[in-house]
């Protein structure tokens, strides 16, 4: 059985992946991924999911599409031709591959596959991983079969004939430490500070203002991302060649950490600082870590915020916004650090979303026992 596999989100597909390769591989499933191959469309830095797919030697197919725009502007004309660009490249995949079932993973990269199999009868499954679905998910509740999500809140947005609450698919490798990047003496607290794949510049620069400080008291752990456009790690390096000695040995700075890293860094980091994506949300009741939350002001439907406003209100964290002062974001980070146990005990209040299952759900949905 061929498996064709859109990114969007890549942690929960990754999860569902790794879930196939251990479980079907002897039952001869293949499985093709279509994705960004570089972080932006006009720079050539390799995005973490090509990095990830190819490491796992799966077969990764680049797709170059339009997104989905609002305002009537310039660049809402060119995504509209994009969009079309990206329909014909996708049937011509679904000609060359021949897939026996269509599992998306949210964002643009998913619509012309919603179209292209839904007039190659191929059958579309679509996980949507936010509290609210993007407007390509939405039109995708149209053309597929099954439809799994992560929020049982999120049921309003789609056909219930076609829903199943499965939650989030989380990676295993978050539990277990399957490799050292390095090696922490905690002799103060850590913070993982992580703007998901990408990066976040904003955050970024936040961190970059108060890293003198924030080093005072902690060890930073710091995933920036890799954008060329902002080129955040190459400046925080220079910030950190600027510090004593004492505390560029507290500052471990990285653009990425691959799948088999990751549970390192969560089992020796205290609390973290990010944005407020599902994957982290799941990922940090999973693991029952407090966080800071930054939400990402422009994402679809204030999804972030209603996550983050979710979180902190179960009394799991804080939240910041990216538009405050950075020395409001020290204080944040610094309060926290206080009353970390308090924090750790209210976790039960969220933990019936997470679902351990939930890459073993969409696998026994999606191909035939």
């Amino acid at each position: 059985m061929k498996i064709l596999i859109t990114g969007g989100h890549l942690m929960p597909a990754l999860s569902v992946i790794d879930s196939l390769l251990h479980q079907n591989k002897a039952a001869g499933v293949e499985i093709i991924f279509v994705g960004r191959q570089y972080n932006l469309d006009n720079e050539k830095s390799y995005s973490l999911e090509y990095k990830e797919i190819i490491k796992r030697g799966i077969k990764f197919v680049p797709l170059t599409t339009g997104r989905f725009l609002t305002e009537v502007s310039p660049k809402s004309i060119k995504n509209f031709f994009l969009i079309g660009a990206g329909l014909f490249n996708a049937c011509k995949i679904l000609n060359q591959v021949r897939p026996d079932a269509i599992l998306t993973f949210g964002g643009f990269l998913g619509f012309p596959f919603f179209i292209g199999g839904w007039i190659k009868k191929i059958p579309i499954y679509i996980h949507e991983q936010t509290l609210n679905p993007g407007l390509a998910n939405r039109v995708g509740n149209y053309f597929a079969k099954k439809i799994f999500i992560s929020f049982p809140q999120t049921k309003k947005y789609f056909s219930e004939n076609k829903l199943i609450v499965t939650g989030n698919p989380v990676r295993k490798e978050i539990f277990a430490i399957n490799k050292k990047p390095f090696h922490i003496n905690k002799i103060q607290p850590v913070i993982y500070i992580t703007g998901g794949s990408l990066g976040s510049h904003s955050l970024n620069v936040h961190i970059g203002k108060i890293l003198s400080g924030l080093l005072a008291d902690f060890i930073v752990i710091h995933q920036t991302g890799n954008v060329k456009e902002y080129d955040d790690y190459n400046i925080l390096k220079k910030i950190k060649e600027g510090l004593p000695p004492e505390k560029q040995k507290k500052y471990y700075l990285y653009e990425h950490f691959l799948s088999d890293e990751i549970g390192y860094i969560f089992n020796i980091c205290d609390f973290v600082v990010g944005r407020a994506g599902a994957n982290i949300f799941f990922e940090l009741i999973a693991l029952k870590k407090p966080a800071i939350l930054v939400p990402l002001p422009w994402s679809s439907h204030q999804e972030q915020q209603k996550q983050a406003e979710l979180f902190a209100g179960a009394g799991l964290g804080k939240i910041f916004s990216q538009h405050d002062d950075s020395n409001t974001l020290l204080r944040l980070i610094k309060d926290m650090s206080k009353n970390l146990e308090e924090y750790k005990k209210n976790f039960n209040q969220l933990q019936s979303l997470y679902k351990q299952n939930a890459a073993e759900t969409i696998i026994k949905t999606i191909i035939p026992q």
